[in-house]
């Protein structure tokens, strides 16, 4: 969007996406101190705060671990979840806002546990302009202990994707265990009675045998299980159980069946393990370079409170289920937010296996880089080289889209040969970067200010609540790695950990720490691990959960990881940056674009959303109701890391098709982003549109050269080819009519020869791009970087 309605401001479109206010971080900062600089290599940042920090109820400033027990996880909190405004308590200072963990939701309060299993989507909006989609927290029953009246609900642990809420009134205690995919909630209790309030209307019981009761509340079944030897007790709309003084139990959600046969096996079936307590849950991933496979590992931790049986019962997401190896899962499935959800019963643990299709730094010059077009590039270099970041404002988020810009200038001369162009967009950044990632005694702008007791980054001036609410630090900081990725590759000794590499490490760590044992952030802070994707807002306090709008921006740190990553020889971070890029891709085809037609409501009218929310999606954005940018949030920025939103071509024309019948036309505004994005499945139209468009307004952190060199290529390239891999990252293969373009870049002073998974093999001299294939060619010149040696 341009000025002076900036792009990405947060304001409400939709009033039902959230019960709760918006509270806004500033665009401008006034100092409070002056700054106390911590070295880190060449780098710093400080220590004395600079401008507004995290704030909510009570003193959660000064004290993030107030609403957290004494036995809670140590270390910083965890934010960006789908759980987080149970512990950052920022808008409901005694509870939380509903917790969307699927395929149940919940909701804390003074006398227990809420759930909600709705089934059925409410739709509001139109199909042609701002609409979504919610499966809105209505309460079915309530969990809790007798008597209870806890005046808050505290937090006790914390693991991967299970939350652990505690109640306590002095005389009573209720602790309970719930997670994304866990069909069964946990509970533990003191001082009385288990009660389970059926509120949602009267409860049919269709089993009452023993410690296990089934019922039905509002047309979803239900079933609780007591310890041997105890038994259930109906009166009215409330269940009780004495637990034979045992102290604890489970209720579980069953997948609906008309079948009552049915549905008393899935109870009996469910009975076998409701209790196993889950109490703890553990990702692991590894990716297999050789054979370009990212196999991801859920594990699950349990706790028997009687008999023998660890296993349990999950439900996968869709991105999951699509990529499951080595289980199959039973028939029923549950509804969700995010499509349907299918059941496996007696795991520990379960595994995905994903193919990574490899990124590039930036497509290679096959059409640009000779004759007429060449000549059209150069110039159109030339006209940027002045001013190649253009920013648009001084804050962290619009420090990176112009430091995003100059990267792909810089990119692009570099494979052209434009020197003067490259050293003019590289010193730019260097300039940028240097200055942002030191903080200089008595400074308050352009720095980052670590805080211990949140175990975050924040760089000042903030924006878009980047600072008092942790929102977005992904999108932000994706934007200044992946930029001195791209200057590493020509100034090494910038990249050092003993230079500036160290700060840059730091900015990685903020946003998403791939590192367990660096206690000094939470691990992978904005990615929620089981849902697959991020999440944008730091306390997620919102009636319909957490939400996150540009998924493009949330790959674009995950590129950058694999860009940084493979220039400085680090294979954690790389391989890290794999991780996070080949789930999310996953999981952006499934709730964004929803490309199989399967996830989205079919009443709701449209193929791709602008937001992701913890129970369901929008066609909107915070800051527009204009197609071009509810469609184009999810685009920008375009680069050679974006591949992914070419893996399914026909869905780009289906795309940009939707934006024409929703604008009335062809797009007025961010032309060259859907240009782009078309260009992926239809370069030959998208290249029509361009050249029949010279007069068109850049998108803010775009240039004409990166966008006339990007689809130029495509239409010589053809799509991206996901039917071969590679055994290096910054790889891929393109296909136009049949013919295959093999390309790869070679960042490292030394030759590389690339291995293709059909047989095909592609040698490429010190810092140069090249093609075999339909296209042979070569370019390039950015070799300081260092091999990544792959763990043993």
């Amino acid at each position: 969007m341009r000025p002076p309605v900036p792009h990405r401001t947060r304001r409400r479109l939709l009033a039902a996406s959230a019960a709760a206010a918006l509270v806004l971080g500033g665009l401008a900062v006034t100092a409070t101190s002056a700054a106390q600089a911590a070295p880190v290599g060449a780098g710093s940042y400080t220590t004395t705060p600079v401008g507004p920090l995290p704030s909510g109820c009570g003193n959660m400033t000064s004290n993030p671990r107030q609403f957290a027990t004494a036995e809670a996880p140590p270390g910083p909190i965890p934010t960006n979840d789908w759980w987080s405004s149970l512990l950052w308590k920022r808008l409901n200072c005694s509870f939380s806002e509903p917790l969307h963990a699927h395929p149940v939701s919940y909701q804390p309060v003074t006398d227990g546990l809420g759930f909600s299993a709705t089934s059925t989507p409410t739709i509001t909006g139109t199909a042609t302009g701002v609409g979504e989609y919610k499966y809105p927290y209505v309460e079915d029953i309530r969990v809790g202990v007798a008597g209870l009246g806890a005046p808050i609900v505290q937090v006790a642990d914390w693991t991967d994707w299970t939350v652990t809420p505690y109640w306590s009134d002095g005389a009573r205690t209720l602790r309970a265990t719930i997670g994304h995919g866990l069909p069964f909630a946990y509970f533990r209790t003191s001082g009385g009675d288990a009660v389970i309030n059926a509120t949602g209307g009267s409860p049919t019981v269709w089993s009452n045998s023993g410690g296990t009761i089934g019922f039905t509340v509002r047309g979803h079944d239900y079933v609780g299980y007591a310890p041997s030897g105890a038994s259930w007790t109906v009166s009215g709309n409330r269940i009780s159980s004495t637990l034979a003084g045992r102290g604890y139990f489970s209720v579980a959600l069953l997948p609906a069946t008309t079948d009552s046969t049915a549905r008393a096996q899935l109870a009996a079936s469910y009975g076998q393990y409701a209790h196993a307590h889950v109490t703890g849950t553990r990702v692991g991933y590894t990716y297999n370079q050789a054979t370009s496979q990212v196999e991801t590992r859920y594990t699950f931790t349990t706790t028997p409170r009687e008999g023998t049986e660890t296993r349990t019962v999950v439900s996968l997401y869709p991105h999951q289920w699509k990529a499951l190896a080595g289980a199959t899962p039973i028939t029923p499935t549950y509804p969700s937010a995010r499509g349907r959800m299918k059941v496996l019963t007696g795991v520990a643990e379960f595994r995905t296996s994903m193919r990574f299709h490899g990124v590039l730094p930036e497509l290679p010059a096959v059409a640009t880089g000779a004759g007429a077009d060449l000549t059209t590039l150069r110039q159109q270099l030339a006209a940027v080289r002045s001013n190649p970041m253009d920013q648009r404002g001084g804050d962290t988020y619009w420090t990176g889209k112009g430091l995003g810009r100059a990267a792909r200038i810089a990119e692009i001369a570099d494979l052209v040969g434009d020197t003067e162009t490259r050293t003019s967009a590289l010193n730019a950044i260097r300039a940028t970067l240097n200055d942002w990632l030191t903080a200089s005694p008595g400074e308050t702008q352009r720095l980052f200010y670590y805080d211990q007791r949140w175990g975050t980054l924040i760089g000042y001036p903030a924006s878009y609540g980047s600072d008092q609410e942790l929102n977005d630090h992904h999108f932000h900081y994706g934007y200044y790695i992946a930029a001195a990725a791209t200057l590493a590759k020509f100034d090494p000794a910038w990249a050092r950990q003993d230079q500036y590499g160290g700060m840059i490490d730091l900015l990685i760590r903020d946003a998403n720490n791939y590192d367990r044992a660096d206690t000094r952030f939470p691990y992978l802070r904005d990615f929620d691990i089981y849902a697959g994707h991020d999440w944008a807002s730091g306390h997620g306090a919102f009636a319909s959960g957490n939400n996150q709008e540009s998924s493009s921006e949330g790959m674009n740190f995950a590129n950058a990881l694999i860009q940084w990553g493979q220039a400085t020889g680090s294979t954690a971070v790389r391989d890290a940056g794999i991780y996070l890029y080949t789930t999310q891709a996953a999981a952006i085809h499934e709730y964004w674009f929803d490309v199989n037609d399967e996830n989205f409501p079919a009443a709701f009218g449209h193929n791709n959303v602008g937001m992701v929310w913890g129970d369901g999606g929008a066609y909107a954005t915070w800051f527009s109701a204009a197609p071009e940018m509810i469609q184009g949030i999810n685009l920008l920025p375009i680069t050679g890391g974006h591949l992914y939103l070419g893996y399914h071509p026909n869905y780009n024309s289906t795309k940009y098709a939707e934006l024409v019948r929703n604008k009335g036309g062809e797009p007025t505004v961010w032309q060259d982003l859907h240009w782009q994005f078309l260009a992926l499945g239809d370069a030959d139209a998208a290249l029509a549109k361009l050249r029949a468009n010279p007069g068109y307004t850049p998108e803010e952190g775009e240039s004409r050269a990166h966008t006339f060199h990007w689809v130029r290529n495509l239409a010589a390239l053809g799509r991206v080819d996901t039917g071969v891999t590679a055994d290096h990252p910054l790889a891929a293969v393109f296909n136009r009519n049949g013919a295959r373009t093999y390309v790869a870049s070679n960042i490292s002073g030394t030759p590389l020869t690339v291995r293709f998974s059909d047989g095909t093999q592609l040698t490429v001299a010190a810092g140069r791009t090249a093609t075999s294939g339909a296209h042979t060619w070569s370019g390039g010149s950015g070799g300081g970087g260092v091999q990544p040696t792959p763990p043993p």
